[in-house]
């Protein structure tokens, strides 16, 4: 099928996503230090979107499925929080490189859905921190809702989900490296990839789909060339690097494979751990390691948020 009807094929994903308008041009907002390179691929008025193929660890298996990278730039209220619509405001929008990442998947005869948006300032020096993490999770069960928002030198975690033992949470959490902001730290600055011994927090779908708290862990990070075969770059001959966390508590490792060429387009992920689940006194599922695995298929730019109608499919010859 060709890459225009795949990624077509997915719009319904893409328009749960739309924006009203579309990006900001960065004069109207604080400066940005980016290269003209970054300014012409990131401020044309489109966002990027990549499909992947998705073999997804769930219940003891391996789940076929798709998944979906947005990366849309964006004016963002830094106190506030949401997108700057324009207008009077208090408070001074800057530029975020917003990333929405979807993954759908299908476990026996019900299917999941699960979305992230993470807002990662592009002035770094101004903005050192990633603002405000959502994940949402819908399945036949229930729903499960996640936030994050940057307080100062904390993060506010604000938590819902059917499960009793879960429930509903508002606490604090030290303000440190978090999982979810790397897919947009690679896309911004990859050679500022926190390595070496870190305290991070990990992935609010990785916590989710584990039934663990989100908290902050000991991980360890690694930057290095990737010679494997799941992964290919977009040019043929781009080389790729392996940005992999190893969670030793956990015994969780995430690698994520980019293009070492701008714009460092993510040739996809793995994500290898045990599915077994702790919910209050029960356990379920085996103790067995599982590796979920996303695979770019296609990439292309589009000003999605302003495509609202019906592809005419034509049956037959004319």
């Amino acid at each position: 099928m060709p890459a225009v009807r795949i990624l077509v094929a997915g719009a319904a994903v893409f328009l749960l996503l739309a924006c009203s308008a579309a990006p900001e041009q960065p004069t109207t907002v604080s400066p940005k230090p980016v290269s003209a390179e970054f300014q012409r691929y990131w401020y044309a008025g489109k966002a990027e979107l990549s499909r992947y193929q998705l073999t997804q660890n769930r219940y003891d298996d391996l789940h076929p499925g798709e998944a979906v990278l947005v990366f849309v730039t964006e004016d963002f209220l830094p106190q506030q929080q949401v997108k700057f619509e324009g207008g009077s405001s208090t408070e001074q929008p800057t530029s975020v490189l917003k990333m929405n990442q979807v993954r759908r998947f299908t476990t026996g005869i019900y299917d999941y859905s699960l979305a992230t948006s993470v807002f990662t300032p592009v002035a770094v020096q101004q903005f050192p921190r990633t603002l405000k993490v959502v994940t949402s999770v819908q399945e036949w069960c229930g729903q499960t809702y996640s936030q994050l928002n940057l307080r100062g030198a904390r993060y506010q975690l604000e938590a819902h989900s059917y499960f009793q033992q879960e429930a509903d949470e508002s606490r604090t959490l030290e303000a440190v490296v978090l999982e979810d902001e790397l897919w947009a730290r690679i896309r911004l600055t990859p050679r500022a990839l926190p390595l070496g011994p870190l305290r991070i927090i990990p992935g609010t779908v990785a916590a989710r789909l584990r039934h663990r708290p989100l908290g902050v862990e000991k991980a360890t990070a690694t930057l290095a060339p990737y010679h494997g075969a799941a992964f290919k770059p977009a040019q043929p001959g781009t080389p790729l690097l392996a940005y992999t966390l190893l969670y030793p508590d956990a015994r969780r490792t995430l690698t994520i494979v980019f293009e070492d060429q701008f714009p460092y387009l993510i040739a996809g992920w793995e994500d290898t751990y045990s599915g077994q689940m702790q919910l209050g006194n029960h356990t379920y599922g085996k103790d067995q390691q599982l590796t979920t695995r996303a695979t770019r298929t296609h990439t292309l730019q589009s000003d999605y948020w302003q495509r609202h109608t019906r592809p005419i499919l034509y049956c037959g010859s004319i």
